[in-house]
């Protein structure tokens, strides 16, 4: 088990108790294309022994399944719930994490898909000031 996968772990469970984070500003609005549902970005889950760990502490994560690595050999998953047009099949039983998608307060940088109808806007360090 790595060691960004502990702290990935550690951060998940953090964020059900710490009030502040890191915020970003969320601009645009959804297309109802699927992609974030078809890509969504781990960070620091590396293989599938990390997403079973995951999916035994955050049942949630059951609905996930790897769907290949981004450059930084960070798991990239995709939903087992989406119909061929990208929809949810079952959008009133989803979970928060997906109600709440696009997170306007996240532990790390996020990541939007291509073709998303949402942007993050990234602070610099002049923002914190």
């Amino acid at each position: 088990m790595s060691m960004d996968f502990l702290k990935s772990l550690y951060y998940e469970f953090l964020s059900h108790f710490v009030c502040e984070k890191i915020q970003y500003k969320i601009e645009g609005k959804c297309n109802q294309c699927g992609e974030c549902c078809r890509q969504i970005r781990s960070h620091g889950m590396k293989n599938e022994k990390d997403l079973k760990i995951m999916q035994f502490f955050l049942p949630h994560y059951k609905r996930f399944f790897i769907k290949g690595k981004d450059e930084d050999g960070n798991l990239i998953l995709s939903c087992i719930y989406l119909d061929e047009n990208g929809k949810c099949k079952v959008y009133n039983k989803r979970p928060d994490l997906c109600k709440n998608y696009p997170a306007k307060i996240i532990n790390f940088n996020g990541i939007m898909p291509e073709g998303c109808g949402y942007k993050i806007i990234k602070k610099d360090f002049k923002d914190y000031l």
